[in-house]
Parts: C-alpha cells; sequence; structure tokens
C-alpha cells in the first residue's frame, strides 16, 4: 500500500447499451439507463439516467435525448463521455484536497473492433480515469455465475443485452470461440413496435415497447404460468385519438419468433465450431444465460428443445455482468484476460 492509496478508487463498470451498472466497494452503487438528456441549444446535460429515461419520447425541439451506445459500442463519443462522467459523480468519490485517481475496469462485446475498443478507453480517460482495462462481456458474464474461468472445463454462456448478443465458449480463462450478434432487447422492442403498428394500427414508443416485453414478453407461445393481457396506449393510426388495446403473451411470442430463431441460429454456430472435448463438457454442464434477455419468459425453454442441452438462467441475470467485472477489478493483474 502506498503512502497516497487512499486516493486510488476502483470502480468496475458494465456499460452496456440499455443500462449502465457501477460497482464500487463490492456494491453496486449505479444502476441507471445509458441515456443523457441534452439541450440543444448550449449543449448542457439537463439529466442522465433514470431522469432522462422519463424524457425519452416526451421532449420539445430545444431537448434531445441521445442513447449513447448502439449495439454494444459507443455510438457519441461525446455523450459517452458525458454519461460515465455523471454517473461516476453519482457514485459519491469525495477527496478533500485532489481528484482520486480511477482505476476501471470496463466490460465491452467481444465481438467489438480496435477502434471501438480505443473509443471506451479513451471515453473512461476523459471522464476521469488514470488506468483502464476491458474484459469482454461473455467472461464477466461467466465470473458473475460464479464459474471458475481458469480450469480447464468448457462452459458457454449466452449473455442477451441491449444492443448484442454474446455467445461464447469460455476455458482455461480464456475465449475459446465466440460468436457476437447485434440482436438483442433493443431488437425485440422494434419487433413489438412493428407488428403494433401492422397488427393493430396503433402507433407506440420506445419506452412502451419496452413494457410490453417486460409485461408480457414470451419466447413460446405456450408456457406456464403465463401473464394477464397488458393494455397498451398509443396513437391510432388511422384517426390520429389515443386508444387502448389489450395484448397477450402469445401474440407477442409470435413477433419475437423471428429475431429469437437468429440468436438461436448463431448458438447452434458456434456449437458447431466448438473443439469435441470442450462439446463433451458442455455436454456435462449445459449452457448459461445471463443478461436482461434472458428473463424472456420461455427463453431457456426454447433453448434447451433446440439444443437438447440443459439450460441455467443465472441468478440476478441482469446483473452477472457487472457482478464478474466487480471480481475483475478485485484480481486486476491476476486474471489474464483483462485487455491492457
Amino acid at each position: 500500500m502506498g503512502l497516497f492509496s487512499f486516493l486510488n478508487k476502483e470502480i468496475a463498470i458494465d456499460l452496456g447499451t440499455a443500462n449502465t451498472i457501477i460497482i464500487y466497494n463490492d456494491k453496486v452503487v449505479v444502476d441507471e439507463p445509458s441515456i443523457v438528456a441534452i439541450e440543444r441549444n448550449t449543449g448542457r446535460i439537463i439529466a442522465v439516467g433514470k431522469k432522462a429515461m422519463m424524457m425519452h419520447g416526451k421532449t420539445h425541439e430545444n431537448i434531445k435525448t441521445i442513447r449513447p451506445l448502439r449495439d454494444g459500442v459507443i455510438a457519441d463519443f461525446q455523450a459517452a463521455e458525458h454519461m460515465m462522467r455523471e454517473m461516476i459523480k453519482m457514485i459519491g468519490i469525495k477527496s478533500r484536497f485532489f481528484p482520486p485517481a480511477l482505476k476501471m475496469v470496463i466490460c465491452i462485446p467481444s465481438g467489438i473492433t480496435e477502434v471501438e475498443e480505443r473509443a471506451v478507453k479513451d471515453s473512461a480517460e476523459q471522464a476521469g480515469a488514470k488506468e483502464v482495462r476491458l474484459i469482454h462481456e461473455p467472461m464477466a458474464a461467466a465470473i458473475g455465475i460464479g464459474i471458475d474461468v481458469l480450469e480447464p472445463t468448457g462452459n458457454m454462456i449466452i449473455d442477451i443485452g441491449g444492443g448484442t448478443s454474446e455467445i461464447a465458449v469460455i476455458a482455461l480463462g480464456g475465449i475459446v470461440n465466440n460468436k457476437s450478434i447485434r440482436i438483442a432487447g433493443d431488437d425485440f422492442n422494434a419487433d413489438i413496435e412493428e407488428y403494433m403498428r401492422k397488427q393493430h394500427n396503433i402507433n407506440i414508443g420506445e419506452r412502451t415497447a419496452e413494457r410490453i416485453k417486460i409485461e408480457v414478453g414470451a419466447a413460446l407461445p405456450l408456457i406456464d404460468n403465463p401473464p394477464d393481457d397488458f393494455p397498451v396506449h398509443g396513437r391510432d393510426m388511422l384517426t390520429g385519438i389515443p386508444k387502448e388495446i389489450k395484448v397477450n403473451y402469445t401474440e407477442i411470442a409470435h413477433c419475437l419468433d423471428k429475431s429469437i430463431s437468429k440468436i438461436e441460429a448463431a448458438v447452434l454456430n458456434a456449437l458447431e465450431m466448438t473443439p469435441p472435448e470442450l462439446s463433451a463438457d458442455i455436454f456435462r454442464t449445459g449452457i448459461y444465460l445471463a443478461g436482461g434477455g434472458s428473463l424472456l419468459r420461455g427463453l431457456d425453454k426454447r433453448l434447451h428443445q433446440k439444443t437438447k442441452l440443459p439450460v441455467h438462467v443465472a441468478e440476478d441475470p441482469l446483473r452477472a455482468v457487472a457482478r464478474g467485472t466487480g471480481i475483475a477489478l478485485k484480481n486486476f493483474d491476476k486474471f489474464p484476460f483483462l485487455i491492457k
């Protein structure tokens, strides 16, 4: 411990397309939607996270809401930097004389390019980080679930987030093969919006689509413990008048079918590419699901029907990646898979 070690603060960030989670002192201190509201005239940040999300889709011409991440990568560099800075302020790290030196571990999609990797690092440095390491999402998810990733045993992880679905086979502290597809929670929302337009002649926003997905979203048209029908409010496309209709989980399962089929195809493709010894391990251990998308009713059952393998959903799948990132932070120099 150095003389000024009290000035070093370590934080782990799960920088997600839909939500950003920050872990400090082994506790989740920030869990906010990845969105910022900006004043157009001055460029001033009005709100970040939940407050900005409440404004999303309801703004006038002088305010715009921006989601800085798209498909798991930074789409708006400046907004991402502002968002990270504001969220780090929410932690409430205070130092009387000097700003603390921040040491960060940030998780990124496994299919990210070097340029996109650099953008994440630069944003973190601009937001005040002195040292930044990156970790791939499926690896962080595996650690968060409680798998010993350094063992010579194969494990398959599927992390369905907001922007990307990551499918990876992990063994000996590394990713043996991975498939990163840009079909995830945001695409489910877009499918629901389109379905409501075509089937019910009703226009709904992104936030309403998200609510429908949470309340009655399903991957199979027949599930145990089905949810009640959900009333949806939107604008009638024929009359322009607001109206209410009720939707059930069966029609949402039908409208999400195409996107889920693409995830299934990617899982089968990843299994095909897996070395035979690791395939034998996966037959025994099964598939682990993490990320918000894994909460979709019946998804584990559907993947089990497709692969004939046991499918386990992580406990608290929304925070599995963040938990793993926090554990990686504690073992900053021990884990070989942290990208410098």
